[in-house]
């Protein structure tokens, strides 16, 4: 097995690079990302040259990329998203269609983008099926909704 890997060291490399673009998705600070284009890197060096060219050609890209690529990431890619709302707390201002009437001081439903909410009234009035409303609150999975004028 270590022969095999030995002779193989790509396949190593490459499962390194997969796994750090995997990981990558999961943070979007582009700091692991740098980690794969290093192991991408030592994967094509791999067939020519030995363990210690391979991991001084990761540790050097990966540098690289860190101080050239994750800067220009961040610039243009993060603009302006400190407070990135996400999940539900991204419902908040948009629009949907009523689904199920909102009855007065009751509950309805509210489609936005495919999904289906429970919805309330933010005035206690009625709305009824087809009309157009903007989030304005979300208290755990019921969302509180206005009409809107789009």
């Amino acid at each position: 097995m270590i022969e095999y890997l030995s002779e193989n060291m790509w396949q190593l490399w490459a499962v390194v690079a997969v796994v750090g673009l995997i990981l990558e998705l999961s943070s979007g600070d582009f700091f692991i990302f740098c980690f794969a284009i290093g192991a991408m890197g030592a994967a094509v060096v791999s067939p020519v040259a030995d363990v210690y060219v391979q991991i001084a050609v990761l540790l050097v890209l990966t540098t690289v990329c860190i101080f050239t690529v994750r800067p220009f990431a961040l610039k243009y890619l993060h603009r302006d998203e400190d407070d990135r709302a996400s999940n539900a707390d991204a419902l908040l201002g948009r629009t949907g269609c009523v689904t199920e009437a909102i009855k007065a001081g009751g509950y309805g439903r509210v489609a936005i983008d495919g999904d289906d909410w429970k919805a309330q009234s933010a005035d206690g009035q009625e709305i009824a099926d087809g009309t157009k409303v903007r989030v304005v609150a979300r208290e755990s999975i019921i969302i509180t909704v206005e009409k809107s004028e789009k």
